[in-house]
């Protein structure tokens, strides 16, 4: 059986990976938290925005705990979980982000790692879970968004790392420098394999 302690450190893990994740908006303008940085128009806010709905409906409403707040919607056919609109502030969806967390705590703190739920949107035999699966497929999403913001970020400004204490900048000449040394090996292998 599953103990305590790696209920903590998933908990823990989590956490850490939210941060993350928010802080790669800090310092930006309004244009750059929002506006689309791929081809298919993933943008940094919209990265918060979705993470907040995927976790309020993962330790929410698969354990029949909704959250007491409003959800925006998710995964529609549109991907309007994936942007902020016009009408949504950045503070707006922060905030929300920031009771999504505080309702899945509460959750996490309340179960016990065995905690059955159901995936309504998970296919059958699968959607029947536990707190447990739960807790490892959210930390892989939020790890995979918190890694499309961080590449994002760079991109913007060229602020990198996981946390504040951990970021990274490198000089324009430096990264110019170190761009064209991986491009020169990337044409010389693949000259080689011609």
């Amino acid at each position: 059986m599953i103990d305590n302690s790696a209920k903590d450190v998933l908990h823990t893990r989590l956490r850490r990976d939210r941060s993350a994740l928010l802080w790669k908006l800090d310092g930006l303008s309004e244009y750059d938290a929002r506006r689309p940085l791929t081809v298919t128009g993933t943008n940094l806010l919209g990265l918060v925005k979705h993470m907040a709905a995927v976790e309020a409906r993962y330790l929410g409403e698969v354990f029949d705990r909704p959250s007491p707040h409003p959800l925006s919607r998710w995964q529609d056919h549109d991907g309007s979980d994936m942007w902020a609109t016009e009408d949504e502030s950045r503070d707006q969806i922060v905030d929300s982000y920031r009771r999504v967390w505080e309702h899945s705590d509460a959750t996490i703190d309340e179960l016990p790692l065995n905690a059955p739920g159901r995936v309504p949107w998970w296919p059958e035999p699968h959607s029947s879970t536990t707190l447990f699966a739960v807790l490892v497929h959210l930390l892989g999403e939020t790890n995979r968004h918190a890694g499309h913001a961080d590449i994002l970020r760079e991109g913007v400004d060229g602020r990198t790392g996981m946390r504040p204490e951990h970021e990274t900048r490198i000089d324009e000449d430096a990264r110019t420098a170190y761009r064209a040394k991986i491009e020169q090996a990337a044409r010389s292998a693949a000259s080689l394999q011609a």
